[in-house]
């Protein structure tokens, strides 16, 4: 806490009204000052708090001090090294980090705004959720040894795979993408820095999602690496709501207003119908891909964006999981309720009381989800020819199951019934 700031509030709690100063003082003029110095006293607290978080969130010097000391001894490489470590031409901007375990950074590299992110903490290791960040600490270059082969490298990199997507028929192709990604000098080998860094980074969820879905349209690109730190596109509106009420002032914000509010800075209903269309697209795109299916599973404002044109964009694939990991996270599991049965956000299956063990299957899917959040962004301030067939059929979505049975005819049906309805009011105009 700054020494400033210390003495204010020293002075606030412990310097009282002299007792010749309030009989020279009108009350009325006590009570205005007893007033003022009530808002010093919150204001000051206020401040206080935000400059604890934000020492304790925002931590890009360790990471860049940390990623750079690893790449001056040659125990990593990686596309952006130079640019940050010699020629400093990749400048961190503004902290957007929400846990200081996983630190997250506006950034400026050849004059193009992205996003950086990297993790330096060592606490919650043990953590299965998709947000676990890959965390620094001694073992975290320790593959592959020196001395391993190229061909037992792909073999490391098939494995690992198979376990992050599940068996999957074009799982050589997404080897063959991890190799060349590696390959940073392009001179057709891939060296003992260069093959730790691409395992330390296939570590984190997000990353392994970002080169699972590299050709996606609505996925975050990947722009570049060094060690475990990597770069992605920026997205001009991470949020799919501008407004976010602090957890701190919620108890206190009206949450009607906070809907007013965030109606009120929404885009245009035209504009909010071709967002809604690239988030069809996409949960279209990661239902039976090439690399088999994921899920959402944080299906909220914030982890769905859009950029400047008004295409859809995830805001990052940290809330994404594949099939084969939920499952693999929910098969033998224990527990007492479906609550218990959950992975991430809303990843949820069923309990089996009777086993007291998790079922496999999601109860809820991707396209459910995304419906429910659509009746808050897309039905206000809907055209009156067209809101009460959206409003049927957002209905219908939502109470879509995840049951095997329904998922193939049923799932596409909705899903295209829903981009048709919007396609064929804004096409053919300026908003298509």
């Amino acid at each position: 806490m700054p020494r400033s700031l210390r003495r204010l509030v020293h002075l606030v709690l412990f310097c009282p009204l002299s007792k010749g100063l309030q009989s020279r003082l009108p009350a009325v003029k006590v009570k205005y000052l007893l007033v003022a110095w009530f808002g010093i006293l919150v204001a000051s607290w206020v401040i206080y708090m935000q400059y604890s978080s934000y020492s304790e969130l925002c931590r890009g010097h360790v990471c860049t001090m940390l990623i750079c000391d690893h790449y001056r001894r040659g125990i990593i490489s990686g596309s952006v090294c130079k640019s940050l470590c010699e020629e400093k031409t990749l400048s961190f901007q503004h902290c957007l980090s929400t846990s200081p375990t996983h630190q997250v950074y506006s950034a400026v590299w050849k004059e193009k705004a992205l996003l950086v992110k990297c993790g330096i903490d060592e606490s919650m290791r043990g953590e299965t959720g998709p947000d676990a960040p890959l965390l620094h600490d001694n073992n975290l270059y320790d593959k592959p040894t020196r001395g391993t082969s190229m061909d037992e490298f792909r073999a490391m990199l098939h494995s690992f795979l198979k376990d992050s997507v599940g068996e999957q028929s074009s799982l050589g192709t997404l080897v063959t993408r991890v190799i060349s990604l590696a390959d940073v000098n392009g001179d057709g080998k891939v060296s003992l820095a260069e093959a730790k860094s691409v395992w330390a980074l296939l570590q984190i969820n997000e990353f392994v999602l970002m080169v699972a879905l590299q050709d996606k349209e609505h996925a975050p690109h990947l722009l570049g690496f060094c060690g475990d730190l990597y770069v992605t596109e920026h997205v001009a509106h991470s949020a799919l709501f501008r407004l976010e009420v602090p957890g701190w002032l919620q108890p206190v914000f009206p949450e009607a207003l906070g809907v007013a509010l965030n109606q009120w800075l929404a885009p245009a209903w035209p504009r909010r119908a071709r967002i809604t269309i690239g988030l069809l697209e996409f949960v279209e795109e990661v239902f039976h891909g090439v690399y088999g299916s994921f899920y959402i599973c944080d299906a909220s404002p914030r982890r769905v964006g859009y950029n400047s044109n008004y295409d859809f964009k995830m805001a990052d694939l940290q809330s994404v999981a594949s099939e084969a990991t939920v499952k693999g996270f929910l098969r033998g599991r224990t527990c007492e309720a479906n609550a218990d049965c959950t992975y991430g956000r809303d990843c949820t299956a069923t309990c089996d009381r009777l086993a007291r063990q998790c079922n496999v299957e999601v109860v809820q899917p991707n396209l459910a989800k995304v419906c429910a959040l659509l009746q808050d962004f897309l039905l206000f301030g809907a055209p009156s020819d067209l809101r009460e067939d959206l409003e049927k059929q957002l209905r219908t979505c939502v109470t879509l199951s995840g049951l095997a049975s329904q998922m193939e005819v049923h799932h596409s049906l909705v899903l295209n019934n829903l981009k048709t309805l919007l396609w064929k009011k804004i096409s053919n105009t300026k908003y298509s």
